[in-house]
């Protein structure tokens, strides 16, 4: 299986649970936050879908300023985001080479370092699972018991 195929997989594993996690989201509960310092849900639900999409754009055409372009979205449902994101993010990562992952991009404005695509999107894996652990804290204290392991497994 080539690295293409391997990213790929990896996203899709954590992704189909994240995706999981939105679908348990009520309208009602897109305000919730469970401390008064947390993001309410709907943003991290958006922030989850949009940095991994940027990251993706970003390593496809190794340009870093997607990173500072806000995301303008008329969709407010979020399981129609999740849904719309994980196939426009999975479609760039699809479309990446074997040797563009060994491409560094100079970060060093937004990140400070300088980052192999590899790099970048391992970053981008680390993120969604770190953000995704908070989203199971969300579904659980909106009321959700039964909720999925953490990676969707084949």
């Amino acid at each position: 299986m080539n690295r293409t195929s391997q990213l790929v997989q990896y996203f899709l594993s954590h992704r189909s649970v994240t995706v999981e996690l939105v679908n348990k989201i009520e309208k009602e509960h897109y305000d919730y936050k469970p401390t008064p310092t947390s993001m309410p849900a709907k943003d991290l639900v958006t922030h989850i879908l949009f940095s991994f999409y940027k990251f993706a754009r970003a390593a496809k055409s190794g340009n870093p300023a997607v990173f500072r372009v806000k995301i303008e979205e008329t969709e407010t449902d979020l399981r129609k985001l999740a849904e719309a994101y994980t196939e426009k993010t999975r479609s760039l990562l699809e479309s990446l080479t074997d040797e563009d992952f060994d491409r560094v991009l100079d970060l060093t404005k937004i990140f400070g370092v300088r980052l192999s695509v590899a790099q970048l999107l391992q970053s981008a894996m680390d993120h969604e699972i770190h953000h995704k652990g908070q989203l199971f804290v969300y579904v659980r204290e909106m009321g959700h018991t039964e909720l999925p392991f953490f990676i969707k497994r084949k």
